[in-house]
């Protein structure tokens, strides 16, 4: 059969199913594309196909609705007005397909009596078996359709529908430790060595699936049958590049992913070929591209958190307190949220999960919101033709509305969230890079993510920035006394910089300063509390602070010694002086044992003073200083006439007499303290769980306590309003000419395709 192609010319698109031009709207493209992929890829004919053809539509009322593609089995079934066997439903590129929708798709192929039937977007497409006699949302979900050559193959078609897509997170779960015990057995590499070569064939399936925009599944038989086509072009062509055919398409998934830098330019595939096939075989039946996020990034996460041990252990925090700590600091849509020692990216996927529900929920209700209103009161008593033509504009506005929830479409609230609100850095490489893929598995969210210093700026994460803090930084360790600042920690590429100029403006370029400005600087001296400590949980809370815009608020496990030890009184001063303490937790040990930690921990919630804050905090310690200093006013005036009468040549009794001075100021200091806590007096709450929801195995409990505390606590915030998160304000309303208007914080924009 001979390939046809897209025809468009003076803004029309060639539509062969009807042998006319039609306006070239996002939707026909969409259409016209895929009615290619039926007669190139699949070999029905033109004949055997319509497109916009009048079914029954019970979806509202008994009128009439158009399908957009329906295929008969034959061109004589067609030519006799037999049942149809696929029906097609198609939607604009950028609309993200939801199951609410696929109820118009389901039921245009009912009134068909189709066996099958497709929803398209061009990038994503999934194919459905229609179940004679259920309601319509007993949506039945397979793999693929028929090609025009086995529509007549019982056999065949009884396969195809049995190839069901009940792709469960557990089942992925075990299906990656089978892929890496396939390398554990064959290859001889570490768990962690064995993890990345795994990684690397899961973004190779990914990539080709989200390439053919879910139209085939990336299975060991295609891959053999390209491999040969690869091969025998090697041999007739000298010039061709002499590399192993998996190792070519690594390459193509390099370049796909290349901006979000998840591999380095050199990295190879470092396993043998038969053990790439039996890793590609047992991934097959899966469309990796279009499986749940929920279903693949959990069952990835938990495969992360049983692989690394030891050596990484520390950079897994149980998903409970990440849950727990996420709920209680209840981060908002258009808030910055950070976790400068990210791991495997655990917080920032709960963060923006938890963001990415509140706006799905608003985006559902503003649906129905709307559709109240398109409707009117006196929708029921409207004629047929009147309600097919409310109903169009329903169709029209829950399309328009979808779009939020695209991430890669630009104007989208989700593209937001995604692209512009979370931020993590990780100076081990595999982890940062580990994160990037968690937060792809997960949905996305992965762009502010950079291999780096969690002390020092880079790209979108400096002072003063966040809204929204969630870590649990490394224990134990120290930053040297003699490290600094070198020229390798300078962020050297230009055309990232440029962008990042454009992005923040001013705020970036003075972030730069940090690391420029202080080239062979000891990297504690760029920190406070760098004379005090060289620990890096102290660090890191310093850092957290600065990070946190006035009012921010912050979250972080903590080695319970931080908040009793005696020689860390400074460093607990410190932060008192800088911000409230909302919440502070002490979980079980059991917790990180699984994880690998053997450190007590607890969990601090802190937020940075606000202005008004600051002020009342200063007048605090002023008050406490001067009611102190009183008392010693004999002393200081005593010492400081002795220091007038002090001549050059007394230099030993002056310096003897300023250090009785200073002696006498700390004395005052510390007698000021409780007076400081007086004066700036507030509650805080200390809560001790014993069942933080996972034993020292790992094992899941019931985490009643958790979620008990979690609801008290968010009552103890609303009665005492201890923060007023910024809330992005959305409306959507209906214009005159059916157009959508959306106002976000009084900004308003109209809603286009």
């Amino acid at each position: 059969m001979e390939k046809i192609y897209i025809q468009k010319k003076d803004g029309k698109i060639y539509a062969p199913l009807k042998d006319t031009w039609l306006i070239e709207t996002p939707e026909e493209i969409v259409r016209q594309e895929f009615i290619l992929h039926l007669i190139n890829e699949l070999g029905y004919e033109k004949e055997q196909m319509d497109q916009e053809v009048q079914v029954n539509n019970s979806r509202r009322g008994n009128g009439q609705a158009r399908a957009d593609i329906v295929i008969w089995k034959s061109k004589i079934e067609k030519r006799e007005n037999k049942s149809a066997f696929i029906v097609v439903e198609c939607k604009a590129e950028n609309v993200k397909l939801h199951e609410e929708d696929y109820f118009q798709g389901y039921n245009y192929a009912s009134w068909a009596g189709a066996k099958f039937f497709v929803t398209t977007n061009q990038k994503e497409t999934k194919y459905f078996n229609v179940v004679k006699g259920e309601i319509p949302m007993a949506l039945e979900e397979i793999l693929s359709i028929p090609k025009a050559d086995e529509v007549n193959d019982s056999k065949r078609i009884k396969e195809i529908l049995s190839e069901t897509k009940t792709f469960t997170r557990d089942e992925f779960a075990r299906l990656l430790f089978t892929c890496h015990n396939i390398i554990r057995n064959n290859d001889k590499l570490s768990p962690e060595a064995a993890f990345d070569e795994i990684s690397k064939i899961l973004f190779i399936k990914i990539r080709h699936e989200k390439e053919v925009k879910g139209k085939e599944i990336f299975t060991l038989k295609k891959y053999k049958e390209n491999k040969k086509v690869y091969e025998e072009y090697q041999k007739i062509n000298y010039n061709a590049d002499k590399k192993e055919y998996m190792q070519t398409l690594f390459e193509d998934a390099k370049h796909f992913y290349r901006t979000n830098k998840l591999f380095e330019s050199n990295e190879v595939i470092k396993i043998r070929e038969n053990s790439f096939e039996a890793i590609l075989e047992k991934l097959q039946k899966y469309n990796l591209s279009d499986t749940s996020d929920d279903v693949k990034g959990i069952a990835f996460e938990e495969f992360l958190g049983k692989t690394f041990r030891g050596e990484l252990g520390q950079f897994f925090t149980p998903r409970t307190i990440v849950n727990f700590m996420t709920h209680i600091l209840d981060p908002q849509e258009g808030e910055f949220i950070c976790d400068p020692t990210c791991g495997s990216g655990g917080f920032l996927i709960k963060a923006f999960e938890y963001i990415r529900e509140k706006i799905e929920k608003d985006v559902k209700e503003s649906k129905e919101k709307l559709r109240k209103i398109i409707e009117g009161k006196n929708y029921e008593n409207l004629k047929e033709n009147e309600k097919i033509l409310i109903n169009e504009k329903i169709d029209k506005m829950q399309l328009l509305l979808n779009t939020e929830l695209v991430s890669d479409f630009k104007k989208s609230r989700l593209h937001h969230l995604s692209y512009n609100c979370i931020y993590g850095t990780d100076a081990n490489p595999r982890m940062a890079r580990t994160s990037k893929m968690n937060m792809i598995m997960h949905g996305d969210g992965h762009g502010g993510v950079h291999h780096h210093d969690g002390l020092l700026n880079i790209g979108g994460i400096f002072e003063n920035k966040f809204d929204v803090i969630l870590t649990n930084p490394p224990f134990g360790s120290r930053i040297g006394k003699t490290q600094k600042i070198t020229e390798d920690d300078k962020f050297k590429d230009e055309e990232a910089k440029q962008e990042y100029i454009a992005k923040y403006g001013e705020a970036y370029i003075n972030s730069l300063k940090q690391i420029d400005d202080n080239i062979n600087t000891r990297l504690l001296d760029l920190y406070d509390l760098g004379s005090v400590s060289t620990l890096t949980e102290v660090l890191f809370m310093e850092r957290c602070l600065r990070l946190l815009k006035k009012g921010g608020r912050m979250g972080m496990v903590l080695p319970e010694g931080v908040l009793n030890t005696s020689n860390l009184q400074k460093v607990r001063d410190y932060f008192e002086g800088k911000a409230k303490i909302l919440l502070i937790c002490s979980i079980p040990q059991d917790v990180f044992i699984a994880a690998g930690a053997t450190v007590k921990p607890s969990l601090i919630f802190m937020k940075k003073f606000t202005e008004e804050e600051e002020n009342d905090y200063s007048k605090a310690v002023k008050k406490a200083i001067c009611e102190v200093r009183e008392k010693y006013k004999d002393k200081y005036f005593n010492l400081n006439n002795q220091l007038k009468e002090c001549n050059d040549k007394k230099t030993s009794e002056k310096r003897k007499i300023l250090k009785l001075l200073a002696e006498l100021d700390n004395i005052v200091i510390d007698e000021a303290k409780p007076l400081i806590k007086k004066y700036f007096d507030y509650e805080i709450p200390i809560a001790k769980i014993n069942d933080a929801g996972i034993t020292s195995t790992g094992m899941k409990t019931e985490n009643l306590e958790l979620l008990t505390l979690e609801k008290e606590f968010k009552d103890y915030v609303s009665e005492n309003k201890l923060w007023n998160p910024k809330k992005n304000v959305i409306e959507y309303d209906i214009l005159e000419n059916d157009f959508i208007q959306r106002t976000i914080n009084g900004e308003k924009e109209i809603m286009i395709w």
